[in-house]
């Protein structure tokens, strides 16, 4: 992709306004603390604290917008509390313009690395650096700048309070995790009537499992219906493909495959009633048509083999999640753990270690936002603007570890500020209005930032301008001269923000092998214990197998975040096309979905081994191992060994496994389609492909 076309699809992006559920109730709490706070101040101590502590309350509030499923008055608190150290800090150094920039850079670089723990602590970390640029501006003395500090953490602690006194949606992220995925598990399933090999996004499963974490304090206080229900609806996506394939499951047509779709819609029908119960903390009210199809005894006379059990299977896997999405007051006994805040230091630490590396984009987003931010202040002092940090904030604040964000946010940012500052200065300069109308005018821009903050950068930030402008009047800075600094300094930020990215970027593109290997990889550790368990039989519920399973879900959204960031890069695609990359993407998805309609048929501990399926299990792990190894050294995935195993075993007088046979020949196909979507049709790809012989039984 050209630059020009980039940046026009960067712009686009940044302008885009998403459709979602407004939460007035939230935002206007958010509001109330900002208000309190204020008022607090400015009827005590004057508009210049009652400015830090509208910023302190402004940004724990914010914080608590972020998407974590951390307790939300310990994001208000420690953003409260960072803020105020960074607030005092930079004040005992800011008479010294070397001392100033040492520490801005040093809490830069910190803030980008801090990316590495995830990106709520990013977000909270690069906007304290940007607020800390202004508050530092405000105190006059030492003592001034402790009890500006102060007034600072005093903001975060009346937005947590409030939090606690006037909840709203109680576990609400919580309900919507998990409510969205059994949502996605119903809409599957209906899928499944009309395309039996759709293909499922792991996403709302793997959100889920992130918000069912809870800190020990968290656990005492769940829902019971909040644990649980995650685990059977994992267990249930297997099953449901496993029915509606007709490769391993009913026949394309007849009967069977009309009770089949009964048995989806059902199905969806049952996770839909389990998923709203949960989202609004009601009873389960499932359709009483949907229970009909599910315990119908015709149902067993018509199914036969693996379609039969899958259904007995569905039928009972429902049945568990209908049970337990029902609302009790006692909480579950064990949960996922989630360290502490306490606990997370040392952790985040570790991975911020991690990221000291030539090769990282952590490190490379680091380096970028901490020169940008030293130059821009350099600029913003050097040019006779005044008030130079306006340059630098704009950078902090729309930096990111991608290229996609950081021009998006940098062209909302520009967008929005002309905006929000003109519709600020028309009403400042034809209303004239005093100290605590304007304090009045800077929380109602607050309350509407809060509540469109998760619809698009660029409408927040319409407020976010037109609130900095109310403040900074409010404490006594010219209202005109603050526009023209701000419109001139917002731009300069922005442009050295985009110009950093081109210096020196951290392009995805050429990193999209090395993801597409860890994928392939994943998947194939994934089958390989699978099918080694039909060698071992365990029974269904085997931790090795779900730990694998989710490697592969992780390395699957690694792969598709990784494709979405190179779509607007302006590389070449080294190596790698759209084309290709698509094909491989469809290759792998095909490769994990037949493990998937594998483990759905586990046999149960004690169930007759097939001792073949071990050295099947042997030859799947080592060919998507040198395979891996192969997408990064841009040849094509060696499956010589694999085909072999599978021809052997097709040559023997072994007993049949129809399930097991049918699935190493989906196996090798979906690798061998991987292999002629990267270029190549293996390291023998003249001899026949086994896919085409038929499998014993069939």
């Amino acid at each position: 992709m050209s630059w020009l076309r980039a940046l026009k699809e960067t712009a686009r992006s940044g302008f885009s306004v998403e459709r979602r559920r407004l939460e007035p109730a939230v935002a206007g709490r958010g509001a109330l603390g900002l208000a309190l706070v204020v008022g607090v101040s400015l009827a005590l101590f004057g508009p210049v604290v009652a400015a830090s502590s509208a910023f302190g309350a402004f940004q724990a509030a914010i914080a608590t917008f972020q998407r974590s499923y951390r307790p939300r008055p310990t994001l208000a608190l420690a953003s409260g509390a960072s803020l105020a150290v960074s607030t005092f800090l930079g004040y005992l150094t800011g008479a010294r313009l070397v001392l100033f920039l040492a520490l801005l850079a040093l809490w830069t670089f910190v803030a980008g690395l801090s990316w590495a723990a995830g990106p709520t602590v990013g977000i909270i970390a690069s906007s304290n650096v940007a607020i800390m640029l202004v508050t530092v501006t405000l105190p006059t003395s030492v003592a001034t700048a402790a009890g500006h500090a102060a007034v600072i953490a005093v903001g975060g602690l009346v937005q947590a309070a409030l939090i606690v006194l006037m909840p709203v949606r109680r576990w609400g992220a919580q309900r919507d995790a998990l409510a969205d995925a059994l949502a996605a598990e119903a809409d599957y399933a209906r899928r499944l009537r009309h395309d039996p090999t759709a293909s499922f996004d792991p996403v709302p499963l793997m959100t889920a499992r992130s918000a069912a974490a809870v800190t020990p304090r968290q656990a005492r206080r769940r829902p019971a219906e909040l644990h649980g229900a995650r685990g059977l609806a994992e267990r249930i996506r297997p099953v449901l493909a496993s029915l509606a394939d007709p490769a391993v499951g009913a026949s394309a047509e007849g009967p069977e495959r009309d009770r089949v779709r009964e048995l989806l819609g059902a199905a969806g029908d049952t996770l839909d009633a389990c998923a709203h119960a949960i989202r609004h903390g009601e009873p389960v009210d499932p359709p009483a048509h949907a229970d009909a199809a599910l315990h119908t005894p015709d149902t067993l006379a018509i199914l036969k083999g693996a379609p039969r059990r899958a259904a007995i299977r569905l039928a009972a896997l429902l049945d568990d999640v209908v049970e337990t999405a029902e609302p009790r007051t006692e909480t579950a006994a064990s949960a996922r753990s989630r360290p502490t805040l306490l606990q997370l230091l040392p952790v985040a630490l570790r991975a911020m270690r991690a990221e000291l590396r030539h090769d990282s984009p952590i490190l490379r987003h680091a380096l970028r936002v901490t020169a940008v931010a030293t130059t821009g202040y350099l600029l913003g002092t050097w040019l006779p603007f005044g008030h130079g940090y306006w340059a630098p904030m704009a950078s902090v604040m729309v930096m990111r570890p991608d290229f996609t964000q950081t021009y998006a946010r940098s062209v909302a940012r520009l967008g929005g500020t002309l905006v929000g500052v003109a519709l600020a200065t028309g009403i400042v300069q034809t209303a004239h209005p005093g100290t605590w109308l304007l304090a009045g005018l800077a929380v109602l821009c607050a309350f509407g930032m809060y509540l469109l903050m998760r619809t698009g950068y660029a409408a927040s930030q319409v407020f976010v301008a037109a609130y900095v402008v109310f403040l900074l009047g409010m404490e006594g800075a010219g209202v005109t001269q603050t526009v023209r600094e701000r419109v001139l300094l917002t731009l300069l930020g922005g442009l050295l923000a985009m110009l950093s990215y081109a210096v020196y970027p951290a392009w995805e593109t050429p990193r999209l092998r090395g993801r597409l290997a860890d994928w392939l990889k994943a998947d194939g550790r994934y089958a390989a214990t699978v099918v080694g368990h039909f060698a071992d039989p365990v029974g269904p519920a085997s931790p090795d197998v779900r730990e694998a399973l989710l490697g592969t879900r992780a390395a699957r959204i690694a792969w598709q975040e990784g494709v979405e960031r190179a779509t607007h890069e302006p590389v070449r695609h080294r190596g790698l096309s759209r084309a290709a990359a698509a094909e491989a993407e469809d290759a792998l998805a095909q490769f994990g979905r037949v493990a998937m309609l594998l483990e759905a048929h586990l046999p149960e501990r004690g169930a007759p081994p097939v001792p073949e399926a071990a050295a099947l299990a042997e030859a799947l792990r080592t060919a998507t191992e040198r395979g891996a190894k192969a997408v990064r050294d841009r040849k094509a995935p060696p499956l010589a060994e694999l085909r072999e195993t599978i021809e052997a075993w097709e040559r023997a007088d072994a007993p049949d496994h129809f399930l097991l046979r049918k699935g190493a020949l989906l196996l090798l196909a979906a690798l061998e389609e991987l292999s002629a979507a990267l270029g190549g049709g293996g390291a023998d790809s003249s001899r026949p492909r086994v896919i085409q012989k038929s499998p014993s039984g069939s």
